[in-house]
């Protein structure tokens, strides 16, 4: 005598397709269930538009928060920051220029600048590149000197970094890093359109100020406009392209249209500009006023500038 075989209950009819509730199996490490595709250059796209306007809305608020360089008048800060640049490009001693980039640090803070906001904005890109730049610079057959890290026998000859490569490697990364941690300060510290101002009150040419302030504008307008193309593409596309041909010739065409897009919106932000009243100048809704905060910080910013220079000649060349 045979057992019969239970018969499975029908399934409810249901407009959900079925392959959305057949449950799937999940990724794990050891690949079992295929390779993870990467992300494709449209993702990548729209990742990176979307850092480039949060970092400049998370400036904006910095800019905008109650902190030391905050409360500075612009123009002030621009002649101090400027004069403070000029003395570390004389300064030849490491000792010094390591003590400038601590001070930019203390500045900072004072400021109520995210500490590893800041770091990451100065000493993540530029100093690291001047390094690698640099480094061949630190061998003694550029370099002669006294030999610190030998590298072994190249080609027959012996090769190491000697401590004067070493030194003027340094002096040069932390230069490097002392000036753009002072220009950085000056834009996160500062409204775009006061920074602008302040650059036409020491004399900097109308056109230049201009070209820049037009250029900060833009870079936003064209990455609305490159940020819809890429959401369109990919609302259109049902996975992600594998022909890279087919891509090349996606991104020469957004290119294009970009270009055109650009050209036919500069000229009619232009005639709207000049409609109402524009004459080339940068105007804030907060006229500067110096203060007395401003007359402190000058002085400091001398006597620093002064101190730096002297203990750089005491301790010779």
């Amino acid at each position: 005598m045979t057992a019969t075989r239970p018969v499975p209950a029908p399934r409810p009819v249901t407009a959900t397709p079925d392959w959305l509730l057949s449950p799937e199996v999940g990724l794990c490490p050891c690949g079992c269930t295929g390779r993870r595709s990467k992300r494709g250059f449209v993702d990548k796209t729209l990742t990176g538009g979307a850092d480039v306007v949060r970092q400049a809305l998370r400036a904006d608020d910095v800019a905008r928060a109650d902190g030391l360089l905050q409360g500075l008048d612009p123009r002030v800060k621009l002649v101090t920051v400027l004069g403070l640049l000029v003395t570390a490009s004389f300064v030849h001693h490491l000792p010094v220029l390591a003590a400038l980039c601590v001070a930019t640090l203390g500045l900072a803070a004072a400021s109520a600048i995210p500490m590893g906001f800041f770091v990451k904005r100065v000493w993540l890109f530029v100093p690291i590149f001047t390094g690698i730049v640099v480094l061949p610079a630190t061998l003694d057959v550029i370099t002669p000197g006294h030999v610190v890290v030998p590298l072994g026998t190249w080609f027959g000859h012996h090769l190491g970094m000697t401590r004067q490569g070493l030194t003027g490697a340094g002096i040069i990364v932390t230069r490097v890093a002392a000036s753009i941690s002072l220009v950085v300060l000056l834009t996160l510290t500062t409204a775009w359109t006061r920074l602008l101002a302040s650059l036409r009150s020491v004399g900097v040419p109308k056109i230049f100020v201009l070209v820049l302030g037009m250029t900060y504008r833009y870079v936003f307008v064209l990455l609305d406009v490159v940020d819809d193309l890429y959401v369109a593409r990919k609302a259109r596309m049902v996975k992600p392209s594998r022909d890279v041909r087919a891509d090349q010739r996606f991104v020469a065409a957004t290119a294009g249209a970009v270009f055109g897009k650009a050209h036919a919106l500069s000229g009619d932000v232009h005639d709207a500009m000049v409609s109402r009243g524009w004459t080339g100048h940068a105007r804030t809704l907060r006229a500067p006023r110096a203060t007395w905060r401003d007359l402190v910080w000058t002085v400091s910013c001398c006597a620093a500038a002064a101190t730096a220079i002297g203990i750089d000649r005491s301790l010779g060349g």
